[in-house]
């Protein structure tokens, strides 16, 4: 297929207003109304549940705050993969973008689909079968929608994640008010001793916070991405720290400690208690919405993945991956492949199982680039116009050993999951092996 300029490029028209909302909706998903229970439990008191979601935001900003400078200095689509291939060779970049492509990315749209089909049985019931039709139609119009245009989509995401914010935002200001739970915030122990793992409960909290990395694979399309691409991570970040923090807090105040342990979904009984019989409508709503949204940006962030890895003639057909249609200006092959994908995990239901292999792997790969400031400052000579991480080098140390730390209690959470997600790492070597050898015969040709 001939290429030429419009089509082997995407347009730089995302403003820093645009990417900072597609990472506070890739980030704020259906995990801020379930999660406080679990975080809770394992605590195993509302004060040290508040200083976990607080510590665990503090470690993503320290991350974020770091990889935010090699976004300055590497503005180029892609994201992830590209800061690793270009900071530690392409082998490494291969080995993330192929983990994310193949299970994470899409196994992450299909659970969003997923919630979003679950959550509109409570206006309309349907039997299993059905809401998995849903879940495959939801995909694939988001799929069209992606393919006809880009700033399209990126409006569909700033109305969308208004509407996600909305019944967070009512909880947070009728919870202010009306939670009227004396000594709600305190160190007592709640429930038993045995369960309190605050390792694990660091882990759920930081996997609250996860995907606001995909807000680097806009870097490509964004104007001024040098200094905008920055400021959106670090802005997108403190946002959901503060609505989570905020979030537990209210919900502390409104629902007693053994209920919210009790409560699998302590947004809708909240929302219950605040605003009555409406209230379980309200969240529910939200979170139909919150699930299409974060779909959306799953969707976006998956395909620029594999465009890049195309372009490098890294993937079968990868001439074919990496056309950009020239009247729309969208990736269409990287958008079907990513339907197909998420189609297949959707229907044989084991997206689940799959992602939670590889989400081991990936933090790895992750703490992996945070040190990668190092090299970064070493290889690069600095500009003082691009933005740089304060306090260097504490702030990267302490991303690094948050990260670690992540690492380490996975391990010793679940070691079998751990060797998978190596294993699944593992199998894309001999792949980048290959195309990589085959890329160099035609270069040399």
């Amino acid at each position: 297929m001939n290429k030429n300029k419009t089509e082997t490029q995407l347009a730089r028209n995302l403003s820093l207003f645009e990417a900072t909302i597609f990472g506070i909706s890739y980030v704020i998903g259906t995990g801020v109304f379930l999660k406080p229970s679990s975080v809770l439990n394992s605590t195993g008191s509302t004060g040290m549940s508040l200083i976990i979601w607080a510590l665990a935001g503090f470690v993503t900003i320290c991350a974020a705050l770091t990889i935010a400078e090699i976004a300055a200095y590497i503005p180029e689509l892609g994201g992830m993969y590209t800061y690793l291939s270009e900071l530690f060779g392409e082998l490494v970049g291969f080995l993330y973008g192929w983990v994310y492509v193949l299970v994470v990315g899409p196994g992450g749209i299909a659970a969003s689909a997923i919630a979003f089909s679950t959550f509109a049985s409570y206006f309309l019931e349907m039997t299993p079968g059905q809401m998995r039709m849903l879940s495959f139609g939801v995909v694939i119009l988001f799929g069209i929608l992606q393919a006809l245009s880009t700033k399209g989509v990126m409006k569909i995401q700033v109305l969308g994640t208004i509407g996600k914010l909305a019944p967070i935002a009512a909880i947070l200001l009728f919870g202010i008010f009306k939670g009227n739970i004396p000594g709600a915030i305190n160190l007592s122990m709640i429930g038993s001793p045995d369960k309190v793992n605050i390792g694990v409960a660091l882990i759920g909290a930081l996997w609250a916070y996860d995907g606001w990395i995909a807000t680097c694979t806009l870097g490509g399309e964004m104007v001024n991405s040098e200094k905008n691409l920055p400021k959106a991570i670090v802005a997108s970040i403190i946002f959901v720290m503060a609505v989570y923090i905020a979030f537990n807090w209210v919900i502390f105040k409104t629902l007693p400690a053994n209920e919210i342990l009790a409560t699998e979904n302590v947004g809708v009984r909240a929302a219950e208690v605040l605003f009555g019989g409406t209230g379980g409508l309200l969240i529910s709503v939200g979170v139909l919405i919150s699930s299409v949204v974060t779909m959306n940006a799953q969707m976006m962030s998956n395909e620029r993945y594999i465009l890049p890895m195309a372009e490098r003639k890294l993937l079968p057909a990868s001439d074919t991956f990496a056309y950009i249609h020239p009247k729309f200006n969208t990736p269409i092959p990287c958008i079907i492949v990513t339907v197909l994908f998420s189609l297949f995990f959707i229907g044989t239901g084991t997206f689940e199982t799959v992602s939670n292999m590889v989400i081991f792997i990936l933090w790895v790969f992750f703490t992996v680039l945070v040190a990668g400031i190092f090299k970064l400052r070493k290889t690069r000579e600095r500009d003082n116009s691009l933005y740089h991480v304060p306090l260097f080098p504490i702030i990267p140390i302490l991303g690094i050993t948050g990260g670690l730390y992540l690492v380490f209690s996975t391990v010793t959470t679940d070691f079998r999951l751990s060797l998978y997600g190596l294993a699944a790492a593992a199998v894309g070597i001999p792949v980048f092996l290959y195309f990589n050898k085959k890329k160099e015969r035609e270069e040399n040709q």
